[in-house]
């Protein structure tokens, strides 16, 4: 452990920064302190040209309103880029460890997905903050600051994270379809490739209507846990102990197991890349008091959604608390068990049916955000740049072919190893997202008199380690 931070040290040590470029709309006359310090000589052009801007289809498509006393409008207009990194955090990865803790522990572990969720907050709060104040998302960061060698393991290290998440996607919409509609295993991953068709789709409507889309399918998702929560009628008095950490959580190696496999599932690397982007297509002022309030405003919408996600997470776990480890099945570990139960545990036939539409309509939400984050990071760190249905194709055939190997090798329970496989490369990616974004956002060379302050700095450097211990800790006790 201790000789895998100092190659994490190293790897992050031996990329001296550099003064970043910005974005030629910044108002410097109005803001004077957020000019950047003279290029060190050797590093940078003295006069560098500014970056393409992110996502540049989308890049400050969408107004804000004006002036004073336009809280409401204003909420409204930056309310979007908050509910798609939400996506991230209730995707089909996630299932698979929420079931499995409900069903072993009960509600204990309701207060690993809190805390699990608070980090994110924080996390996604520095990344919008990043995007706003910089103009660059956390992929053109880490090219304009780390040496090339970095950048491109970084990158890489990155596309592997974004392979492993759609290949959960993958894994998910099939079984969904499978419960759904009885199709195989094997044509249902196949089937996945046609949601190509649906992301060409939502990219020539528009970036606002890409997350409409979004939060349609979040609104479908938590209506059918709404209904599933009602059924499983769960001891309220109990789920409200469960919200409260435990020494257990820790003491007990099986459940600690769980809590490190909940953490690393929803802290999503690939989200902090497409959070730092995407706020960058609201049209703001880019002087200090405009830049402030677009900060507020986008924390408020992540925080907002991503408190959507808690419910979802917490939603997840309570059922299969409820509806399992309270009537003594602690062995329920995987989507199709849970799925095959759920109906005569709760005692109604639709039960299983609104469980399957919410794993399909997660696994469809999560490829839309998937595809973003792709492009952003090929854009971002190597100036790549394909046309979406292409990467979206590439993408997904890396996520496909391995599915379908092991589908058609060792069936239902080699998807599922699969699955809970694609949550460990996540875990293995994350550190090198998480550092990047604390070192960047504590940066006054970077953001001026945005630099996180020393609270915040702490706090920040304090989840990153607790991430990259515990991801640590979860690899080893995996390997």
């Amino acid at each position: 452990m201790a000789n895998t931070a100092l190659i994490a040290y190293g790897f992050f040590a031996m990329a001296p920064p550099v003064p970043p470029r910005r974005p030629a709309d910044t108002d410097f006359a109005a803001a004077p302190e957020l000019l950047p310090p003279p290029a060190r000589l050797g590093f940078i052009d003295p006069a560098p040209r500014p970056p393409r801007p992110s996502l540049p289809e989308a890049y400050r498509t969408i107004h804000i309103p004006a002036g004073v006393g336009q809280f409401w409008r204003k909420l409204a207009a930056f309310a979007g880029p908050g509910y798609l990194v939400a996506v991230g955090y209730m995707d089909p990865g996630n299932w698979a460890t929420d079931i499995a803790g409900g069903s072993a522990f009960g509600y204990t572990l309701l207060s690993v997905i809190l805390v699990s969720n608070m980090m994110a907050m924080l996390l996604q709060s520095l990344a919008a903050k990043l995007g706003i104040v910089s103009g660059l998302d956390l992929a053109q960061a880490c090219r304009e600051n780390y040496r090339p060698p970095v950048r491109i393991a970084l990158w890489i290290l990155c596309e592997l994270a974004i392979a492993a998440c759609d290949l959960a996607e993958v894994i998910g919409t099939a079984i969904a379809l499978q419960l759904l509609f009885g199709i195989p295993i094997v044509p249902g991953v196949c089937l996945t490739a046609l949601d190509v068709v649906l992301i060409l789709f939502l990219h020539q409507r528009g970036f606002r209507k890409l997350e409409a889309f979004v939060i349609a399918l979040l609104i479908v998702i938590t209506g059918c846990f709404i209904v599933e929560l009602l059924l499983s009628q769960p001891d309220m008095i109990e789920v409200a102990r469960g919200f409260v950490p435990t020494a257990d959580v820790i003491t007990n190696p099986a459940m600690l197991y769980i809590s490190i496999g909940i953490l690393g599932a929803t802290v999503m690397p690939h989200n902090l890349y497409l959070h730092s982007s995407i706020v960058q297509t609201r049209s703001f002022q880019r002087t200090e008091p405009g830049m402030r309030e677009a900060v507020k405003f986008a924390t408020i919408d992540s925080t907002a959604a991503l408190t959507f996600a808690l419910f979802i997470n917490a939603a997840i776990l309570i059922l299969a608390a409820s509806a399992f480890h309270a009537n003594g099945r602690t062995d329920i570990a995987d989507i199709q068990q849970a799925h095959e139960l759920l109906s005569p545990m709760l005692g109604a036939g639709a039960a299983s049916v609104l469980f399957a539409v919410a794993l399909l309509a997660s696994g469809q939400n999560s490829t839309v955000t998937a595809t973003l984050a792709g492009q952003i990071v090929m854009e971002g760190f190597v100036d790549l740049r394909l046309p979406p249905w292409l990467r979206r194709l590439s993408t997904r055939l890396l996520a496909i072919v391995p599915a379908v190997i092991v589908a058609s090798l060792y069936g239902t329970d080699g998807t599922m190893k699969l699955l809970i496989l694609s949550q460990v490369i996540l875990s293995l990616q994350l550190p090198f997202a998480v550092v990047p974004l604390v070192q960047f956002t504590s940066s006054r060379r970077i953001m001026g008199p945005f630099a996180n302050g020393p609270m915040i700095k702490l706090i920040a450097y304090a989840v990153a380690a607790i991430i990259i211990a515990l991801n640590i800790r979860l690899l080893v006790s995996i390997l």
